[in-house]
Parts: C-alpha cells; structure tokens; sequence
C-alpha cells in the first residue's frame, strides 16, 4: 500500500529568476516529461531540499538545459514519517517538478527503486541516492548518455583520476572492491555496485523478473535487461560523504547481497555453471586452510 503527493497545479512562488539560476515557473508539471531524477528515500527529510534545488540547479546551468525543461525527481519514501511529505510539499508550492511516494507496507532499497522507475513518466530514467553522495551537478551528463545505443549508463568511481573522498572508511572500500570481483562474470561494467546510474523507459520494461529483494539493482538489471558490454555508457563521478543520516550497510545487506549474486549466476548461466564453481570454490578453500592456514595456526 502507499499513496502519493502531487501538487501538479502548484504555482510559483517567484515572479523573477535570478540571472543563471534555476527558475521554478519553467519547471513542467505536464504528464510526460523526458527524464526522471528516482530517489529512493528513508529519514532523509535533511536531504531533501538541498538535493532537490541542486539538481534543478544543475539542469538549468547546463549547456543543454533545453533537454531537462520537463525533468522530473520522484522521491520513493518508506513511510520515513520526519517531515519528507511536508519538504516536498513546499518544493512543490515553490514550483519545483517534484513529487512523493510513500509506501506503506513495502520496504527495501531495491523495491524502492523499482517502484521509482514504474512510477517515472520519462523516457530517460535516473536512480540516485538521496544522502549527497551522489553529486546531483552530475546527473545531466549521465542522462544526456542514455539513448538507443546506451540504453544503460553508470556513474562509476572507479576511473583514471577518480577519487572517494579520502574519508571513507577503508572497510567500505574493501567491501565495495570485492564485491566487484565477484560480479565480473556478471558484466563487463566498472562499477556494478553503483547506485548511481540510469536505464531507458523501454529497457526496463524490456527486463527479465527484477529481483526487488536483491541488494544491488544496478547489477540486477544490467544482467536480466541484457544490456551488452557496448550497450553501457560509464561517467567517472567523485564519491562523497554522506551529509545528514545514518549508512545502512550492515551484515544483513551484505549476505543479502550474497544471496543475490547466487540468483544471478543461476540466470544466466543456469545450474550446473553454478554447482561447478561452488566445488571450485570449496576445493581452494580447502587447500588453502591445509597448506597455509593450519599449519600457522596449530
């Protein structure tokens, strides 16, 4: 169950717009719009408006502003009950094309995100974080990347001269490395651990059963929407702190993400590939507890 908020009549509170600034009366509130900005969200309400006026900021500072005059952000909310409905609420009385889902039965960052691209009314869609690690000045560049030939694009932390803030802890670093690992047979992608990245309209709908439960979407889709190695269009991104909020990783996401990895090994590659590596798996796990481990430890 969930419900949604959608001042779509709201007038704008500003008569003028500063020279080079976003100006929310242009802001579209029509049905079909050309890109959509989902924002899967649980206690972020501290988030919300700088997220929101800084993306709009962005389309309109850009050389192709002409290309986002319709965007849309659609907030996913997980009936975080901090003031989000009434953030967005006032966004959307000062005219910006903004608008929340609340669910109230429905949990978990994949659905979320899932419900977000159902929801979309553009043909470009973009998923993004909503705690600022995501720099929303990048979301133009990663939406003008999506099109025919690149049905899939990624913002990816893993290209020469990018950077993760020097702040990050270094277990998330290792956590996210390995996890990349173990989805190179998976993708050709750089980063499929990103939650920053975009697919068409007639892509996703194109996909195979998405796993809502699955830890990482990003990955999810790219292996049941088919999208090929030259399919996927990558934008280097410089990965920030959180700004307001709690991380939500834990063990429980990261067995999660396990589990997925499981289900997406049999996809697409059936069974029997997957028995196989597992016995590998075992087989060198044994042989390095034998010869390295156990002779150290007893």
């Amino acid at each position: 169950m969930s419900y949604s908020v959608d001042m779509s009549t709201a007038k704008s509170r500003r008569n003028q717009s500063v020279a080079g600034s976003f100006d929310p009366s242009s802001s579209s509130s029509s049905t079909s719009t050309s890109c959509s900005v989902i924002v899967p969200a649980f206690r972020e309400n501290a988030n919300l408006r700088p997220l929101v006026t800084r993306l709009f900021q962005a389309f309109a500072s850009h050389p192709s502003s002409s290309e986002f005059k319709d965007a849309e952000v659609v907030i996913v909310d997980d009936n975080s009950r901090d003031g989000s409905e009434e953030t967005v609420a006032a966004l959307q009385s000062e005219g910006y094309n903004v608008r929340i889902v609340v669910r109230t039965t429905e949990r978990g960052l994949s659905s979320a995100v899932v419900r977000g691209f159902r929801e979309a009314r553009g043909q470009r869609m973009l998923c993004m974080d909503a705690d600022l690690q995501h720099p929303p000045e990048a979301v133009p560049s990663l939406l003008l990347a999506l099109g025919e030939s690149k049905p899939f694009v990624l913002g990816t932390r893993y290209a020469e001269g990018v950077e993760m803030d020097k702040d990050w802890p270094l277990h998330r670093r290792i956590i996210s490395s390995g996890a990349r690992m173990l989805a190179l047979p998976l993708t050709p992608a750089s980063d499929p651990m990103s939650g920053f990245f975009g697919i068409t309209k007639q892509k996703f709908e194109l996909a195979g059963p998405v796993n809502a439960q699955g830890f990482k979407i990003a990955l999810d889709l790219l292996v049941k929407a088919h999208i090929p190695a030259n399919g996927i269009a990558e934008v280097p991104f410089s990965f920030g702190l959180r700004q307001e909020g709690e991380s939500k990783l834990d063990s429980k996401v990261m067995i999660k993400y396990l589990e997925q990895l499981v289900e997406l090994y049999r996809y697409k590659f059936g069974t029997l590939p997957l028995v196989l590596a597992l016995v590998l798996l075992l087989v060198v796990a044994l042989y390095v507890w034998t010869t390295l481990v156990y002779p150290v430890l007893f």
